[in-house]
């Protein structure tokens, strides 16, 4: 009997964030859970930077496409400059509350 290989894909999170609300929510969960890493907050404003289109975040921020890449990989470590600008340039706000 042959077994048939299952064909599978990387997930990426982008794809799904196809509303404002969504990506709310998911950045929510995001400072939930990043604790003191920055370096999860970034890789995750990449994502919604991807689902949105980053050459669009490249011209709201005045910051350089390539930049950006590097910047919210996860693997850099970016300014809190450049995050508060990504930040705003994608509509969401960070939300502070009593821990």
């Amino acid at each position: 009997m042959k077994v048939a290989k299952a064909k599978l894909r990387k997930w990426d999170s982008a794809e799904h964030l196809q509303t404002e609300e969504d990506v709310a929510a998911y950045f929510d969960a995001v400072l939930e859970e990043a604790g003191d890493d920055p370096a999860f907050i970034a890789h995750a404003l990449g994502v919604i930077a991807r689902a949105r289109g980053m050459s669009q975040l490249a011209r709201d921020t005045g910051l350089g496409r390539e930049s950006l890449y590097k910047a919210l990989s996860g693997d850099a470590n970016p300014s809190l400059g450049t995050i508060l600008k990504v930040v705003k340039a994608l509509g969401l706000k960070l939300h502070a509350t009593a821990a």
